[in-house]
């Protein structure tokens, strides 16, 4: 069946804006997405009839119990993982850096972690922090052509005293998608763990972390249309081995022993609904439910991309034809099955704030900047210049949105 983008698009109401009379264009998902109706709902249902602290005698206590655990299992069926493999917190930075702290204190001065150029700094920072323990950090470089990844560089950075390996499943920036497979590979074979960022990456294909043999993977809700906050997956033998920095009385399971403070209750609560949708979406394609969930999101997941990909296909070559327009990252359509549908551009004689500018006066949503991936707009020659305009693309986007969007950057060319 042919992707239904009708139908995900009739459940965002947020998609009903208008900017000068005309509809909102939302190319803005890299910085948070859209959500479905029954998001909302979930929020407000949850403040009218669970809204509790956790583990009570009583009925809203009761609830709020259950809605943590379903949404625990929500984000592992999503993952592929154990329920109790999953944490959550108020976003993947927060996170990153109580994790990445924890981790520092298991190793010792000349260790060594590897990062990349190309990743947000959410997946630098956290592990940059640990020089003060002595900690060795390598940096990967990237290929400026199409902003990709120099996988030889990255062979010669891990080496024996390689602890720990941090890269993105996909650039925030540029939509580069780098090779999983190839980096765990690399750093098993020195006895080397992988934290992996895949905030931009979950919204746009499927992910398995038991079968990539992934230690820890994060991402944001917030990216993959539920509400603001942050998720990570860990191994259930490094969740239970590291230590956390957490206050006594908190609980010793596996997962909820890294959740610092009282969870955003209601958000969990949304982050299950935005699953649902998610899972909704796979059934509806394949014409009749799956048997579980994790098959249905699968699935959903699966003709996300491909539908995204004939995003990709429509939408840039004809960026490319625009006059006066730079374009940063993979360009080879054969190509395109390495890269999400958001891309990153500049105009002649525009800065990025200009364009993003003259876009919104056309009711179509970019961000400008550097998007905290600020290594790459380094490494580009890109940052005292304003960065790029980026424009990233979801499902509930459409080619007659890519067509307003090339007319609008035509006209300003």
């Amino acid at each position: 069946m042919s992707f239904d983008a009708s139908w995900a698009r009739s459940q965002f109401p947020a998609l009903s804006e208008q900017v000068n009379n005309q509809p909102a264009v939302f190319f803005d998902g890299p910085g948070g997405t859209q959500v479905p109706e029954r998001v909302i709902t979930a929020i407000s249902d949850y403040l009218r009839h669970s809204n509790a602290n956790t583990h009570g005698a009583f009925l809203t206590s009761n609830r709020t119990d259950a809605i943590i655990e379903d949404s625990r299992q929500a984000m592992a069926d999503l993952l592929g993982c154990g329920a109790d493999e999953i944490m959550f917190g108020p976003n993947m930075t927060s996170l990153t850096f109580g994790l990445s702290r924890a981790i520092g204190q298991s190793l010792s001065a000349g260790d060594e972690i590897v990062i990349t150029r190309l990743d947000h700094d959410a997946n630098v920072a956290p592990w940059l922090a640990l020089r003060e323990l002595g900690i060795v950090v390598n940096e990967v470089d990237v290929d400026v052509e199409d902003c990709t990844l120099d996988m030889e560089d990255f062979a010669r950075k891990i080496t024996s005293k390689t602890k720990l390996v941090a890269v993105g499943f996909a650039s925030n920036a540029v939509g580069t998608i780098n090779d999983i497979p190839a980096v765990v590979k690399m750093a098993k074979a020195v006895g080397a763990m992988v934290f992996v960022d895949a905030v931009h990456y979950a919204p746009h294909a499927p992910i398995d972390v038991k079968a990539l043999d992934i230690d820890f993977l994060a991402c944001s809700p917030y990216k993959f249309f539920a509400p603001h906050s942050g998720t990570i997956y860990g191994k259930r033998e490094h969740l239970d081995r590291l230590k956390p920095y957490k206050v006594r009385p908190a609980g010793e399971d596996t997962a909820g022993r890294w959740e610092t403070g009282t969870k955003n209750h209601e958000i969990m609560a949304a982050i299950t609904a935005a699953v649902d949708y998610l899972a909704e979406v796979g059934n509806r394609d394949a014409g009749t439910p799956f048997a579980t969930r994790r098959e249905a999101l699968t699935h959903a997941m699966t003709a996300i991309q491909a539908y995204e990909r004939s995003l990709s296909d429509y939408m840039i070559p004809r960026l490319l034809a625009i006059p006066g327009l730079s374009f940063y990252g993979i360009t080879d359509s054969a190509r395109f099955g390495s890269r999400t549908p958001t891309v990153a551009i500049r105009m002649a004689k525009h800065t990025p704030r200009e364009v993003a500018e003259a876009l919104a006066a056309k009711g179509i949503f970019v961000w400008d900047g550097n998007y905290y991936a600020v290594n790459l707009t380094e490494r580009l020659g890109l940052e005292e210049l304003g960065g790029m305009v980026r424009i990233g693309l979801v499902h509930y986007n459409t080619t007659a949105e890519v067509d307003r969007l090339i007319d609008a950057l035509t006209a300003l060319a």
